[in-house]
């Protein structure tokens, strides 16, 4: 059995070998191209060598993964999932912040077994065994309780971060980037710092399993949590083609203030809006009710009336976070009337937006209670019409015919720019999170909500070579109606305006978000789940 005396010999080994090298000058040198396509530097191919020499000189069963030399099939039951040189570049120019790293269990980051990491400047030693805590130096160690008045944050900021990076580093008291996960993982298990978030705007830069599987089990057993950037816990497969973002937290709460904007501290005050039209919207609303004892809530009028209790209209609502009781529509519905958070109970059929199920409301509302979500936002769509904006729209805002199986004739603008025309039965401006809707129906793509465009879908065109296309959140599309013939235009299928023939609409990204609570599910998981495989 594989053990941590061994992973510590290893080390050793990797120890000694680096050693042999004259000068630092030295530990740069690039000797060739490493199983990941990026240069291999002397001191991680040294490294690398020591443990593979390691495993056969004492006949070792373990697989290995490795950043330089891939994966070996070494007939084991178990992969060392192995990073030489964590901080490589540390190493190079003399900064005392690198380390090796050494991880062994079965297919993915869900299967560690042990963690073993080194720090091969000072010797400390840190380790953990699944399901027996961790340890620094042979002593316990766990993660610390946050003070949001002073967060300290392991934060990436190199070359490739993305703008919310910055973003974030402006949230906390201190940001730091050290250049070596392994160990800016390991000072949120021990304590020492409150999270360690990578969110990079190139995949390439991404982390990579072999970069954090042993500081994540050590984490884990000093009572940490790694996530990505959806709150869904990490989990990666032992390969070096998969990379996450990610964010490692000591406490689920410091995920939630830094990812999601929630307050830490704050209480909520909820609202209850129900569909009246579904068959059991009284049933439903009256176990919400019940769920929420002792919270603060108000009922949206309409339901309220039908149940003899006080109402207040949703768009009167001076609240955080509105429970939606009924399908997409009444969760688009609430939205074009407040800017709270929303939380949709499944009382329609698909029920794409909305999170907990008809048959779970006490499990769902108690989850939310705790605080045991995550802050989806998504962007909205502005409309500008006959010199005034309209409300907002979630999922898509669209043209059509004001009369049964006519044609009009559209011109299509992108940043004033004529971009094309087409004749058809209307054109749709879609959000991502529209694209799951109306535009899906009409053979346009889905797109994930993370990316930051607008879609223009024509419907039912006469010509074959009227296409949807993608543009950037950011620019302004025009739609021209070119015949002297009525339209109208719809929001989020939940309001029309007539449109006079002969003019135009704006349509651009609105200043406001829908903000959705999220529990586990992630998008394409979803996607299965309420759309393939849906009857």
């Amino acid at each position: 059995m594989i053990t941590i005396d061994t992973l510590s010999a290893i080390a050793d080994a990797v120890e000694a070998e680096i050693a042999k090298i004259p000068d630092q000058r030295c530990r740069g040198d690039e000797i060739c191209i490493g199983a990941d396509g990026t240069p291999t530097s002397r001191i991680d191919k040294m490294a690398e060598n020591a443990v593979l020499m390691y495993l056969e000189r004492e006949q070792v069963p373990l697989n290995v993964l490795s950043e330089e030399i891939g994966f070996v099939d070494r007939d084991g039951e178990e992969t060392l999932v192995l990073d030489p040189i964590d901080g490589s570049n540390n190493a190079t120019a003399g900064l005392p912040f690198y380390t090796v790293s050494l991880g062994v269990g079965k297919d993915s980051l869900s299967g560690m077994r042990l963690g073993y990491v080194r720090n091969l400047v000072n010797g400390d030693s840190y380790w953990a065994e699944k399901g027996k805590g961790a340890f620094k130096n042979g002593e316990p160690i766990s993660v610390r309780r946050p003070d949001f008045k002073g967060l300290f944050v392991m934060n990436y900021t190199g070359r490739y971060a993305h703008a919310d990076a910055f973003a974030l580093a402006r949230k906390v008291t201190t940001s730091r980037n050290l250049g070596c996960s392994s160990l800016e993982i390991i000072m949120v298990a021990e304590g020492t710092a409150d999270a360690f978030c990578v969110n990079s705007r190139s995949y390439v830069r991404c982390e990579r399993v072999i970069d954090i599987a042993a500081s994540v089990l050590i984490l884990r057993e000093a009572g940490g949590e790694i996530y990505d950037l959806d709150g869904n816990v990490l989990n990666m497969p032992f390969d070096l083609d998969h990379r996450s973002n990610a964010v490692a937290v000591g406490d689920r709460r410091v995920y939630e203030y830094l990812i999601k904007g929630k307050d830490p501290v704050k209480s909520h005050r909820y609202g209850i809006y129900a569909n009246t039209s579904i068959s059991k919207a009284v049933d439903y609303t009256q176990q919400v009710m019940d769920a929420l004892k002792g919270e603060d809530y108000v009922v949206d009028k309409q339901i309220a009336d039908i149940m003899g209790v006080e109402g207040t209209p949703v768009k009167d609502m001076d609240v955080d976070i509105v429970i939606v009781v009924g399908g997409d529509g009444t969760l688009l519905r609430v939205l074009q009337q407040t800017d709270a958070m929303v939380i949709g109970i499944n009382g329609g059929s698909v029920g794409f937006l909305a999170e907990i199920d008809k048959d779970n409301i006490k499990g769902g509302i108690d989850r939310l209670l705790r605080g045991d979500y995550t802050i989806e936002s998504r962007f909205k769509l502005r409309t500008w019409y006959n010199g005034e904006y309209l409300k907002d729209s979630v999922n898509e805002a669209l043209i059509h015919t004001s009369s049964v199986a006519k044609i009009r004739h559209y011109k299509i603008y992108v940043d004033d720019v004529l971009a094309c025309e087409m004749r058809s039965d209307g054109v749709i401006i879609s959000t991502p999170t529209g694209s799951t809707c109306y535009a899906m129906s009409l053979g346009a793509p889905y797109m994930d909500p993370h990316v930051e465009a607008l879609m223009v879908v024509p419907m039912a065109a006469y010509k074959s070579t009227s296409r949807s296309f993608v543009v950037p959140a950011t620019s302004k599309i025009t739609v021209e109606s070119v015949l002297d013939k009525e339209c109208v235009i719809v929001l989020d299928g939940q309001e029309e305006i007539p449109m006079e023939g002969r003019t135009k609409v704006d349509f651009m990204l609105s200043d406001k978000k829908a903000k959705f609570i999220r529990f586990d599910m992630d998008f394409f998981s979803r996607v299965r789940e309420k759309l393939v495989n849906a009857l």
